[in-house]
């Protein structure tokens, strides 16, 4: 009876070490290190971040081609706590008549809040552009919960709307290009030289040498 079940035991005993070394060699062989970063890249999608906000163009350059009919489409999405007529009743938020180039936190009688009202300054296309954008970056502890337009040519369009309600600001003149870009403009200007003087251009026009008395 002893010996069957101290056959038994070591059978099991025997059975474990077998799943315990099977189970350390799996471990092994399909290590994986955690990576770094989540998830799977998509080709063409670029990562939000700081990177994607210094991409961004300035605001000058998409006030070139600002359209007030479309900034007043855009500007629906604000009229449910805003108008933008000269002598409207405030809402929910101010009235916006005659805002740009005035002084942040200007219409009295509008309970601004102490972030807008401390921050100082007034709405010039920058300022205006970067509130638009996200209040809350803007002014941190502001009373207004729009998460902010992203695409910079809807804060442009909307900009040119309410600076033709009595605004008082002009068009800035088009951002200078960039040094990378003017350096890419360069070269594609050496590149067309160059191949003017492959087809026909002042280097194609020089003699031949006269090949040599024998």
């Amino acid at each position: 009876m002893d010996g069957r079940f101290n056959t038994i035991a070591g059978w099991v005993l025997g059975a474990g070490i077998v799943l315990l070394g099977a189970t350390l060699v799996t471990e092994e062989l399909f290590k994986a290190e955690r990576p770094e970063t989540m998830g799977y890249p998509i080709a063409g999608v670029e990562e939000e971040g700081e990177e994607g906000a210094a991409a961004e163009q300035p605001i000058a350059h998409f006030l070139q081609t600002a359209d007030a009919g479309r900034g007043e489409a855009v500007f629906r999405k604000c009229s449910a706590c805003h108008n933008a007529e000269q002598g409207g009743a405030n809402g929910t938020g101010p009235n916006l008549w005659a805002s740009m180039g005035a002084p942040l936190a200007h219409v009295a009688g509008y309970a601004y809040s102490d972030a807008l009202r401390s921050k100082g300054g007034s709405w010039g296309w920058e300022e205006m552009s970067q509130w638009l954008r996200s209040p809350r970056a803007f002014a941190q502890g502001t009373k207004m919960t729009f998460a902010g337009l992203s695409d910079p040519q809807d804060r442009a369009d909307v900009m040119l709307f309410l600076n033709q309600r009595g605004g008082s600001l002009q068009i800035p003149p088009p951002p200078a290009a960039a040094p990378a870009e003017a350096n890419a403009a360069e070269g594609n200007a050496v590149e067309g030289n160059a191949a003017e003087g492959d087809v026909g251009g002042p280097a194609a026009n020089q003699a031949a040498p006269a090949p040599a008395a024998h």
